[in-house]
């Protein structure tokens, strides 16, 4: 007998939801926020980890629940798959990619709550998920899984395709890569304002002495506009370049470029939104900055369109 049935529709598949497919919902989306995280450390895409974890969904109801011993650890395996997939196919247009590639950037005023997916998860920083996706995506993968998620190698192995000692090797070589790139850990916000602040006001002045007073000695800027909009095209690196580069940008723009920044969390962390300035063909972005020692250690630029739809101006 069904109870309060009612029709969805997903790119022409119709699923009758009952009251037991309701509670199976509900017993879902107690997992939804950490399959989301998952799926966006896996693929660097909001939007791609929420359309797996809703492909997750459409398979579990159609699943023999009697052969799920734990729907977390199913789900994760799901999820995983799914993204594995995009991950496969993506690793080969990102060798065409222009310029430098980052994440879509996860966008939240200052005085709200960032929300579950970012809140206090270090490894979701820009500078963090830049690194990790350089790596291929069977060592991501293994990486993610086994030192963000504590899944066995065993299960990591069943979803690469390989041994047990093959996914350790993925996941050992991702983490020697993860050690040796060495992204700037996390600070309190409180740093971040004075850094943010110092830095701020050192570009405001166009000096490029007091420019690069701020700036760490290792400081690089990273910019993505995929080949669509203005960005640098190749990470910039060093002092004296970054400074060069950021009074150039100055020149270019004039004041407009400060006076349109907003202060906001990029990931978490303090970076500044910029709506774009249509008549400089300037379009608009999200940057975000690391912190090293006191100083702005790098600044990550993503202003490709694809990344910043969902974002509110």
């Amino acid at each position: 007998m069904i109870v309060n049935a009612r029709v969805a529709c997903r790119c022409g598949t119709i699923t009758v939801v009952t009251a037991s497919t309701a509670a199976l919902a509900a017993e879902f989306d107690q997992h939804r926020s950490r399959l989301i995280g998952l799926g966006y450390r896996l693929t660097g895409r909001l939007a791609d980890a929420e359309d797996a974890v809703q492909d997750a969904w459409f398979r579990l109801v159609a699943a023999d629940r009697d052969e799920i011993r734990d729907l977390g650890s199913w789900l994760t395996t799901v999820v995983s798959r799914l993204c594995l997939d995009r991950m496969r196919s993506a690793a080969a247009r990102r060798e065409q990619y222009v310029g430098p590639w980052l994440p879509e950037p996860l966008v939240t005023p200052l005085d709200s709550d960032p929300g579950e997916i970012v809140a206090d998860q270090d490894d979701l920083r820009i500078a963090a998920l830049r690194v990790l996706h350089e790596l291929p995506p069977d060592q991501r993968l293994a990486f993610v899984l086994h030192d963000g998620f504590d899944v066995p190698f065993a299960e990591i192995a069943e979803v690469l395709g390989c041994s047990v000692p093959t996914a350790r090797q993925h996941a050992s070589r991702a983490r020697r890569a993860m050690a040796e790139a060495e992204p700037p850990p996390r600070v309190p916000l409180p740093e971040q304002q004075r850094v943010l602040e110092e830095f701020l006001t050192a570009v405001a002045s166009r000096d490029i002495g007091a420019i690069a007073r701020v700036l760490h000695p290792d400081v690089v800027v990273y910019g993505d506009g995929g080949g669509r909009t203005r960005t640098a095209r190749r990470p910039v690196a060093g002092v004296d370049k970054v400074a060069r580069f950021i009074v150039g940008l100055l020149r270019k723009y004039d004041d407009t470029l400060l006076a349109q920044a907003r202060p906001v969390l990029v990931n978490g962390d303090l970076g500044l939104l910029f709506p774009g300035s249509p008549a400089d063909r300037l379009g608009p972005r999200a940057v975000a900055i690391a912190v090293r020692d006191g100083r702005t250690a790098a600044v990550f630029d993503i202003a490709n369109p694809d990344k910043l739809g969902h974002l509110t101006w």
